[in-house]
């Protein structure tokens, strides 16, 4: 079976400071069809590191070539039912994304994740969840954090709570170029890019490290795996689950993770 895809991206997220802040934390790998993962640092600015709203603009730049593209992101791509439920919200992500930015508009410059939450911009205390609260695919994982839990070692909250409005604007700005999975359907069909959510965990300890600090080896490690899934013809299987019907309808609004089945 052919690959589906020319280019795959991995990027290891962090949800620090601001999103003009130049991250340590943030690290983007890419590869091609022949050829394995490198990184890519920023080309201009005054960071040697990415930041967020760098890695937006660069990523609207790669998604908008005449390629087919997977791109890895290791934050939460939605919330658990239980929130939609709670803040009386229909079951539809993009209705979703644009509730969740007006009241964590976390991509404007000078905003951070604990800005929101200490109510200096914004209206975070309208749209919380607890800590408690999981996806289902976040159960299945068995070790995966809630996206509402802050504050602790391994936490996916912050880093969700600050790139879900640029999954926002990257949609916004792509249009169908671009399909967010499993929101727009299981099945990627030829011809547009896919971005779909990732847990380095599942993949992180089948790479040698090479002295790669740890966010460089997540990222390095979402791009080689789904590299070498589809090169040797998996990675349709891991896109086109065959989940029970109510936990495909369930993932739809929650998101799921690559990997899991």
């Amino acid at each position: 079976m052919a690959p589906i895809f020319d280019c795959y991206i991995g990027i290891d997220y962090s949800g620090a400071r601001i999103p003009i802040s130049g991250l340590k934390g943030l690290r983007v790998y890419q590869a091609d069809r022949t050829s394995p993962p490198f990184e890519v640092l920023p080309s201009s600015g005054p960071s040697r590191y990415w930041s967020r709203c760098g890695v937006a603009k660069w990523l609207l730049n790669q998604l908008s070539q005449d390629r087919q593209t997977i791109v890895g992101i290791d934050h939460g791509f939605s919330f658990p039912l239980r929130y939609f439920e709670t803040h009386s919200l229909p079951l539809n992500w993009v209705t979703f994304l644009d509730d969740f930015r007006i009241h964590w508009p976390t991509d404007g410059n000078q905003i951070s994740v604990n800005s929101v939450r200490d109510g200096t911009y914004g209206n975070g205390t309208a749209r919380r969840g607890d800590s408690h609260w999981k996806r289902r695919v976040e159960i299945k994982t068995g070790r995966a954090k809630s996206v509402f839990h802050f504050d602790v070692p391994g936490s996916v909250a912050k880093s969700t709570h600050a790139g879900l409005p640029w999954l926002r604007y990257l949609r916004g700005e792509l249009g169908s170029r671009v399909l967010f999975w499993p929101f727009d359907g299981w099945d990627i069909p030829r011809g547009p890019s896919a971005i779909v959510e990732v847990y380095p965990a599942l993949w992180n300890k089948s790479f040698p490290n090479e002295n790669r600090t740890g966010d460089q080896h997540d990222a390095y490690s979402i791009a080689a795996w789904m590299h070498n899934a589809d090169r040797d013809g998996i990675l349709s299987e891991y896109l086109k689950l065959d989940l029970p019907p109510e936990d495909s309808r369930v993932a739809q609004i929650e998101g799921w993770i690559l990997g899991i089945k």
